[in-house]
């Protein structure tokens, strides 16, 4: 996947940590289905547990979006990997921030969920367009740049395994195995000069 293109929703909650993304409750799981009913519970729910109409992604327009604008410091907080595959389970692609948690960065990106860092002026910028009508953006990871349909370009980094993983549909077990013959090659080595070693 060379291009992702879709409806950006404007999020810009600075600090929204792993416990508001996926909370706690909807952890209790042996698999990963349904975590999309979690994500970002307490912002879509009530206390009754009515969507708020006034929350971005229960808007009509926003219904489908793809892309998440996000405050700076996106995914702080506890290392929970549910957070990431509830996002993708909800039809999340790209996430595009000044900043994101440390950790969450690490998981969203080994799971292929496609992280941005751009400057704060430009994420205010992209946030803005989509926060006055459904904005489209476009993500090229050939030129490495976003692009919104009211003319904003911003380019962007990611490195090379990463950029791999995301345009080859890979995660760590598939990017990992593309080193088989290198990883079998050194077990040979290994264990030829270590015979004395059990396995």
């Amino acid at each position: 996947m060379h291009h992702i293109e879709g409806i950006a929703a404007p999020l810009l909650i600075d600090n929204l940590d792993t416990d508001q993304i996926m909370p706690k409750q909807f952890l209790r799981i042996i698999t990963k289905q349904g975590l999309d009913q979690g994500v970002l519970y307490d912002l879509r729910f009530d206390a009754d547990g009515a969507p708020r109409p006034d929350f971005v992604l229960n808007r009509e327009a926003y219904r489908g979006a793809n892309i998440l604008i996000g405050g700076a410091n996106f995914g702080c907080g506890s290392s929970r990997e549910h957070a990431v595959w509830g996002l993708q389970q909800l039809g999340i692609d790209v996430v595009i921030a000044a900043s994101f948690g440390e950790i969450f960065f690490g998981n969203a990106l080994n799971n292929r969920l496609l992280l941005i860092v751009l400057e704060p002026a430009q994420v205010a910028a992209l946030a803005a367009e989509a926060d006055a009508a459904p904005s489209r953006l476009a993500v090229d990871l050939d030129s490495m740049t976003v692009r919104s349909a009211g003319g904003v370009v911003a380019p962007f980094t990611l490195g090379q395994r990463h950029k791999q993983m995301i345009t080859e549909g890979l995660d760590m077990v598939g990017a990992t195995l593309r080193q088989l013959d290198a990883i079998t090659a050194f077990e040979q080595q290994h264990w030829a000069r270590h015979p004395w070693v059990c396995v």
